[in-house]
């Protein structure tokens, strides 16, 4: 605990200086000074003790970024006086409190609430560092400071912007399970009906035993089969901290990996995901379809980019453990050739062996912006470079391409769109 002054107290303090210009005597400012500060710490003293206040934090849990949620702290004043206090609720300026000082008067033996609002501005988990309260004696000369225990936590959730895409996807996923049934059977398809032979249809389709019992020509036709693995693997390296627009690119990656997630749960496939740089950050596995989602959700609002480069075949060998062959294996990652030179094309390599692979890779949109330029010569140089970025960036998509892998390389605002079109001709090509 400590004691502080008020303004007030210096206030109090130059009620004196008549007196000393009357009469400037050291014993005379000696005893003025001795009065003032008798005065000060029996108002001190005369404050309830702010350690005996006890405070009962009432927060949100948890928040969607950029929603507005309210919480309130309780003080109950056990003492036999007034308590007039100040309190300081130190969170960190990302939880977005609206106000972190409040004053307030609690009359003896009652309690009052401080209302709070919160609007988290950064996605990952906020706290309250400290939670100081200070009471002010009778005259307001002085105060009382002392600090509670009272923690208080929020974690801030993805927003999940992309889910405005869901509805279309989901719509187009019904198409493909049931008004365009498969004519060819391939890896991820399962036997769905007999039909009668039309123009077009393949011959390699015709059930010939089914013929032969109808008389007349039989083909068969396949669905893709649910109950799949999907594996979503994030990289959380340097190369994730990049700032794309409003957000980085870790934060884009998860936007899309969540409207996945969604899609293939509806799709009645299973999904997990890995978040991977040097180490595991996160492991969302064996989760049900109903749940998968918010448990991803969760499970990534405190994952933040680590300045490390990937371990890819570190990666290769947490893959191999979680995924059956055949799975969907999904790895976001920037197309870039430094990423590449760490070892993710001779993984990929291995990987699209075994398993439908896709690489996805959220691009910078300013590379469009630069490329464009034309104005004077700072625009062309600019313009040039951001050519070179854009022709490696196509020669590492033709390189992952070539050993099996299906890139998706899109901007931010199209790359979860992107991706989800991609499972998509997965599914109606039979091979998911």
């Amino acid at each position: 605990m400590r004691i502080s002054l008020t303004p007030r107290a210096a206030l109090a303090a130059l009620l004196a200086l008549p007196v000393i210009v009357l009469w400037p005597i050291w014993w005379v400012l000696l005893s003025l000074l001795l009065v003032w500060a008798a005065v000060v710490l029996i108002d001190a003293f005369a404050a309830p003790d702010p350690a005996a206040i006890r405070v009962r934090r009432e927060a949100p849990i948890q928040v969607r970024l950029g929603n507005e949620v309210a919480g309130r702290l309780l003080l109950i004043n056990p003492t036999g006086r007034t308590a007039h206090l100040e309190v300081r609720d130190a969170w960190n300026p990302t939880a977005g409190l609206l106000r972190q000082r409040s004053e307030l008067r609690v009359p003896a033996l009652e309690r009052r609430a401080i209302a709070q609002s919160f609007t988290p501005t950064r996605r990952g988990e906020h706290s309250s560092r400290t939670l100081l309260i200070a009471s002010r004696g009778p005259l307001g000369l002085a105060r009382r400071t002392a600090r509670a225990d009272a923690p208080g936590r929020l974690l801030a959730l993805h927003p999940f912007g992309s889910r405005r895409h869901l509805p279309s996807r989901v719509q187009r996923l019904r198409e493909i399970e049931g008004l365009a049934a498969v004519h060819q059977r391939g890896q991820g398809t399962e036997f769905d009906s007999l039909r009668d032979f039309v123009d077009g249809d393949d011959v390699r389709s015709i059930d010939w035993r089914a013929t032969a019992r109808r008389r007349s020509v039989v083909v068969r036709t396949w669905r893709p089969e649910r109950d799949r693995h999907v594996l979503i693997v994030v990289d959380t390296s340097r190369t994730s901290a990049s700032r794309l627009g409003d957000s980085t690119r870790l934060d884009s990656a998860f936007d899309a990996s969540l409207l996945l997630t969604a899609l293939a749960g509806q799709a009645g496939d299973r999904v997990d995901l890995l978040c991977i740089d040097r180490i595991t950050h996160v492991s969302v596995l064996g989760s049900t379809r109903t749940k998968v989602l918010n448990d991803m959700v969760t499970a990534t609002a405190a994952v933040h980019p680590a300045l490390v480069e990937t371990d890819w075949e570190l990666a290769a060998t947490a893959i191999a453990a979680r995924a059956r062959r055949g799975a969907l294996v999904v790895l976001v990652t920037p197309v870039e050739g430094s990423v590449v030179h760490t070892g993710l094309l001779p993984v990929a390599a291995r990987l699209a062996k075994n398993h439908p692979l896709v690489v996805a890779s959220i691009a910078d949109p300013s590379l469009e912006t630069f490329a464009a330029g034309r104005g004077d010569l700072e625009t062309v140089y600019r313009a040039a470079a951001a050519e070179q970025a854009r022709a490696e960036r196509a020669g590492v998509s033709r390189a992952l391409e070539r050993v099996g892998a299906h890139v998706v390389d899109a901007p931010p605002d199209r790359a979860p769109q992107s991706l989800a079109d991609a499972y998509l001709a997965l599914k109606a090509a039979g091979r998911l």
